[in-house]
């Protein structure tokens, strides 16, 4: 910039003055209160883990943590505003690896999974659990997938929403176990739970946090958990393989994103904070009592799993035949 005329020093003066103004505001973070758009269901494991990371964040820069609850389409609802809110870090989205599944299932979305959205960070990892309605009187994994052998295409499943995780991962166990069943998509775990414990749906999938008070009440019936290994929630309920699928194995994920545009430094500030907090005993141990494992990973490294993820996921959906519907 060209030195400043005694004439004009005035004039200078006031816009130095602005500029310093703008890079001071540029670099306050946040600046106002921030909305944390939960992409399933109250209840569901996002907005559980919305509600135990967002007090942390206020605590941090004393601004309000809203949490938003936006479920619909398996998590596109969200996924939408988030992709087109302001990209300054005010707009996060919290959500499962169902965003993977949205992804590698549709051919068009509102928005571009990869190209429009910065990865913040992973915040835990989980496996699923299988539960069964108590009144259709299976109690175990080789009895379901009797049944459904006895009715091809006549048991239904629910989900939270095509595309989702636990679309996904009944997919896998449907293909594993072949068997034929229907998919009824709901807007999140909490919905469908209720619906097997009426005895309206006979099975499906679930997140751990979302069913636990459905399994300790007796409101459904655990058959196994999908993971490699029991969880230490559920030590009783085995796993998949040990109910007679030894090489099925599926765990999900959990993490918060914004808008692509959104400044590296926010980025890198944000995940950095996050990290920070679920490194703390007291969020590791609420997060663990949920029956899931807390887990951060940074921006970058997550941006490169949930990528590789989608493409993994891609190959599943097709070879299970899925397709939008």
């Amino acid at each position: 910039m060209a030195p400043c005329k005694r004439t004009t020093s005035t004039l200078c003066l006031l816009v130095a003055a602005a500029a310093s103004s703008t890079l001071v505001s540029a670099q306050t973070y946040p600046s106002r209160p921030i909305r944390l758009v939960a992409a399933f269901s109250a209840g569901s494991t996002s907005d559980i883990l919305a509600r135990i990371i967002g007090p942390k964040l206020h605590e941090s820069w004393g601004q309000p943590v809203a949490v938003e609850n936006r479920p619909a389409a398996g998590g596109v609802v969200a996924g939408e505003i988030a992709a087109r809110a302001t990209p300054d870090g005010q707009t996060l989205m919290i959500t499962s690896s169902g965003f993977s599944a949205s992804a590698a299932l549709y051919a068009k979305l509102p928005y571009d999974s990869v190209k429009d959205f910065a990865g913040v960070a992973q915040v835990a990892t989980g496996s699923t659990v299988l539960v069964a309605a108590p009144a259709i009187g299976v109690k175990s994994v080789k009895e379901l997938i009797a049944l459904a052998k006895s009715k091809p295409g006549q048991l239904q499943y629910g989900s939270a929403g095509i595309g989702s995780g636990a679309h996904y991962v009944t997919e896998l166990f449907r293909l594993a176990a072949g068997i034929t069943v229907t998919h009824v998509p709901y807007k999140g775990a909490p919905e469908y739970l209720n619906d097997i414990a009426a005895g309206r749906l006979p099975f499906g999938f679930s997140p751990i946090p979302s069913t636990l008070s459905f399994i300790n009440s007796g409101r459904v019936t655990a058959l196994a958990v999908s993971g490699a290994a029991r969880s230490h929630v559920l030590p009783n309920v085995p796993t998949v393989a040990e109910g007679g699928l030894p090489e099925f194995s599926y765990s999900g994920w959990y993490g918060i994103f914004v808008a692509a545009a959104t400044p590296r430094r926010i980025v890198n500030q944000l995940s950095n904070e996050i990290g920070r907090i679920i490194a703390l005993p007291e969020i590791n141990s609420a997060i663990l009592k949920q029956g899931e494992t807390p887990q951060w990973i940074g921006a970058v490294a997550f941006d490169k799993m949930v990528h590789a993820d989608i493409a993994t996921r891609r190959k599943v959906f097709s070879a299970a035949g899925v397709k939008p519907e």
